[in-house]
């Protein structure tokens, strides 16, 4: 009788420990599993909260991404004006934003030791106006080549090679804009020849207002995002001015006859980065999330976002990128060991876009707008 006594004393310990052992354990996990997700709000283009993106991150931090969406800088910039300080955790800025953003102390300061540069290609460990003074203010995470976006039923490739496809007489009410003035000017700055499209003398400026002038009788709308898929996608505008592949390579994927072709006349390059809102109180956060969207596969996210792709600037981000969606990176020529869109910037066909340097911002900006009225 002690054998079988025994055994049972010995179930029913073990049985009491682990039912107690449960017991204590699962108020905590209750606690843990119905808490409450942390609200990390993200300005942004449109895209950059959505599921596919952000989705692995919310799960592993228990967070929830509440988002505002823009279109274009002056937007971006009315809408933090308009805001308490802490009211973005997180703000996705385009590059030549930056300067601006903490000119007016709009964003923190960041450790650059908290992200890892050394995995980025070189052009991009240190770019243009994310540094004040050897001080960090944001971290690029993708970008993309603005060029000559086209039906290709109604352009060939070659007709697509320069600016001056736009004033072909078939595209006649058929070309459109994307309403944002910096990358419309500045493919008419090089269109008219300018090396340096937004450092331009006022003689250079004053041609630049005559040819994007002449241009008007060509064009059948100026779109917002939305508008410039669908009017693109539709057939309502066969050519489109001021965007490029993170348009076209969406409406590519579903099956429209679309390209961007890069004119021989050069590219732009868009730039997107993230910084830390001034004011946060979830810094800690904005932080971690700003690493996991610059690591490998954070960047994979990036490359392939739904809403609009991009090149990303991580070695480690292509390598991964290569492995699990070969088709994407040949297709956006993010390939290393062949000729790729690095050999484009560093042969100096794609230019940084830019805030006007010898014009003041407001000036482009009203003439855009006597454009669009003219």
């Amino acid at each position: 009788m002690k054998q079988p006594f025994g055994r049972h004393a010995n179930i029913s310990r073990r049985t009491l420990l682990s039912t107690g052992i449960a017991a204590l354990a699962t108020p905590m996990l209750a606690r843990r599993a119905f808490a409450a997700p942390t609200e990390l709000t993200m300005l942004a283009w449109y895209g950059h909260a959505e599921p596919d993106v952000v989705a692995e991150f919310e799960a592993e931090n228990n967070v929830k991404f509440v988002p505002k969406y823009y279109t274009g800088g002056d937007n971006m910039l009315g809408l933090i004006s308009q805001s308490d300080p802490g009211t973005y955790d997180v703000i996705l800025s385009d590059a030549e934003y930056v300067q601006q953003l903490n000119a007016a102390g709009y964003i923190e300061e960041l450790d650059p030791a908290d992200y890892n540069f050394a995995d980025y290609f070189p052009e991009f460990q240190q770019f243009p106006g994310h540094w004040q003074d050897g001080k960090l203010y944001s971290v690029l995470t993708r970008f993309g080549f603005l060029g000559v976006s086209y039906n290709t039923d109604a352009l060939t490739e070659a007709e697509a090679a320069s600016y001056d496809v736009y004033w072909n007489e078939k595209l006649k009410s058929k070309v459109g804009h994307f309403d944002w003035h910096l990358p419309n000017l500045g493919q008419m700055s090089l269109a008219s020849g300018n090396a340096t499209p937004y450092d331009i003398d006022a003689a250079a400026w004053q041609e630049v207002q005559a040819k994007t002038l002449s241009l008007r009788s060509q064009v059948g709308g100026f779109f917002d995002y939305g508008g410039t898929f669908s009017s693109l996608e539709n057939g309502q505008m066969l050519a489109f001015a001021g965007i490029g592949d993170w348009i076209t390579g969406v409406l590519q994927k579903n099956g429209a006859k679309v390209a961007t072709r890069i004119p021989d006349e050069g590219g732009l390059q868009w730039t997107e980065s993230f910084s830390i809102g001034k004011g946060s109180t979830k810094a800690e956060l904005a932080k971690k999330w700003i690493q996991y969207v610059t690591s490998a596969k954070g960047q994979v996210k990036s490359a392939n976002m739904a809403a609009y792709p991009a090149l990303i600037p991580s070695q480690k981000g292509w390598e991964l990128l290569n492995k699990e969606l070969p088709e994407e990176a040949a297709r956006q020529g993010m390939v290393l060991g062949k000729s790729n869109v690095m050999d484009m910037i560093r042969s100096g066909q794609i230019h940084y876009r830019q805030l006007p340097i010898q014009q003041g911002l407001d000036e482009w900006n009203d003439f855009w707008s006597e454009y669009k009225s003219a």
